[in-house]
């Protein structure tokens, strides 16, 4: 399905978690529960192959100028430490996971954090992590397509990882209808490989 997968592949599972991916969670992904048994066969396949499974996490703090309520874009969602923020409960976890937005900043990419106000920007650790083991190749699954999924995919491409999304194991959120075909132009022209779902 993914092309090789060897023991210098990676997948990158972003922000599965309850907040987006169950139909009680804040900032729900419509459709978001209905990756989770797909990834967790692309986990145990990863695995299998020697690979690595790097999950992200959006970790906010209660009050953050990433959220409308304080000037930002997004109702409160994945507060650190609540069952929102909690990774889906059917979801396989069998690697290191990589928080974001922990200290307010803007996390939508799983390689860097953005300060609201100055635009500055930040490495996470999940570029070291995946240099650390040798890896070529990123996978990239989660939610939602049109945001963190699309950012962590265009920064791992042009990061020089050969870079695969499989639009079967995500789905987009679609604040703007068709923000998830426009995601993907993006993501395609950004070199990133595109599996039909």
């Amino acid at each position: 399905m993914t092309g090789r997968i060897d023991e210098q592949t990676a997948l990158v599972v972003v922000d599965v978690q309850n907040d987006f991916a169950h139909p009680d969670g804040s900032l729900y992904v419509e459709g978001g529960e209905h990756v989770v048994d797909g990834i967790n066969e692309l986990v145990r396949e990863v695995r299998q192959a020697g690979g690595l499974v790097v999950y992200t996490q959006d970790w906010h703090p209660p009050e953050t100028p990433h959220f409308e309520a304080f000037g930002g874009t997004w109702p409160v969602h994945c507060v650190r430490d609540t069952w929102g923020a909690q990774l889906h409960d059917d979801l396989v976890v069998d690697g290191p996971v990589v928080r974001k937005g922990t200290g307010g900043e803007d996390g939508y990419s799983g390689f860097t954090v953005r300060h609201v106000h100055t635009g500055h920007e930040q490495p996470t650790e999940l570029e070291q992590l995946l240099r650390d083991h040798g890896i070529e190749r990123v996978i990239v699954v989660g939610l939602a397509q049109d945001v963190c999924v699309k950012a962590t995919a265009i920064d791992a491409a042009s990061l020089g990882f050969d870079t695969t999304v499989p639009l079967g194991l995500t789905r987009g959120v679609n604040v703007e209808p068709g923000d998830d075909e426009r995601a993907n132009q993006e993501m395609a022209a950004a070199g990133v490989h595109l599996e039909p779902a």
